[in-house]
């Protein structure tokens, strides 16, 4: 019974996934992808590419500042590794990047387990904070704009309300209950980590250790390079298209905070909630559904891509440095 309960977590989130991807593409010519590739400047396309490699060194350099008031000095090379490793494993199990990651650098450079994992959670809640301030700030910026935008264009509130039928409206509360009960499944697995005095202690020292960061102004900067970064990887991205290449940089603030919420919803790199709420954002700013769902779709699918080949690049450096171990 605790096999099949198992399984049925791992596929829950892969049988979302396809669930929304299926109704937003369902009636989708395929050939108009095709057009779209071709169509991509891949110039673009190329620098924003780049910009999804940086955060992910960045939080590998974050890492080890949050490690050396433990005592714990694992190599850049290896943090790196981890890294990309543990995004790629999210692809195939949702969120089971963060026991990667840390898995990864108890095997190749001794790093307690329990102290790792309580870095990574003190960086998650970092992360939550600067994600929900961007929020918070790309709404307050962009608000006069965006009316002034349903303004200028005769469009009001009833007018965008009518542009989601009723089955868009059950998928924003699926997405948004599950995010709430993955939080809440979270929370519960928390006594997991008192299986042993030793192992809380190690977790709670590793959460706590940002209080003794010997070089707090540079992990700062780190979380705020990191979401930069994040946040360019899909702007530039709108300027591989003609369709979306209109949109300013506030308008893509707001967008990326749609799409950086929706993935929260535990499915593999956010397929399905990320695409729902990118194209929802896009059709509100003036670019035809079409090309906005097909935006959707092409550029979560190179960013993916993106994962797969980061991760296959850390795992390969991985293996090679087990043999000269």
């Amino acid at each position: 019974m605790k096999q099949l309960l198992n399984i049925f977590k791992i596929l829950l989130p892969f049988v979302f996934s396809i669930g929304i991807l299926w109704w937003m593409y369902r009636e989708l010519d395929w050939k108009s992808v095709l057009t779209m590739l071709q169509a991509t400047h891949w110039g673009w396309m190329f620098i924003s590419l780049l910009f999804g490699i940086v955060p992910l060194v960045l939080r590998a350099l974050r890492w080890k500042i949050a490690l050396q008031p433990l005592q714990e000095q694992p190599p850049t090379r290896i943090c790196i590794d981890a890294i990309f490793v543990s995004y790629a494993a999210s692809l195939v199990i949702p969120r089971v990047g963060e026991i990667t990651r840390c898995g990864t650098l108890k095997n190749y450079a001794g790093t307690s387990f329990s102290k790792a994992l309580g870095t990574v959670v003190a960086e998650r809640m970092i992360d939550a904070l600067l994600m929900l301030l961007i929020a918070v700030l790309a709404l307050c910026l962009q608000l006069p704009q965006f009316l002034s935008f349903l303004q200028s264009t005769g469009t009001n509130a009833h007018d965008i309300l009518a542009q989601f039928t009723s089955t868009g409206y059950i998928v924003t509360a699926i997405c948004i209950i599950v995010g709430i009960g993955f939080a809440i499944f979270l929370l519960a697995k928390v006594p997991f980590f008192q299986r042993g005095k030793d192992k809380m202690r190690g977790f709670l020292d590793g959460l706590s250790s940002l209080r003794h960061l010997r070089q707090l102004p540079l992990y700062l900067l780190y979380s705020i390079g990191i979401w930069v970064g994040y946040f360019l990887h899909f702007y530039l991205a709108f300027f591989a298209y003609e369709s979306t290449s209109h949109i300013d940089i506030m308008a893509g603030l707001l967008s990326f905070s749609a799409g950086t919420f929706a993935v929260l919803v535990p499915t593999p790199n956010g397929a399905g909630p990320w695409h729902f709420a990118v194209k929802t954002m896009l059709v509100l700013y003036g670019v035809a559904q079409a090309p906005a769902v097909l935006f959707a779709l092409v550029v979560h699918t190179i960013q993916t891509a993106l994962v797969i080949l980061m991760g296959a690049v850390g795992w390969a450096d991985l293996f090679n440095l087990k043999k000269t171990l």
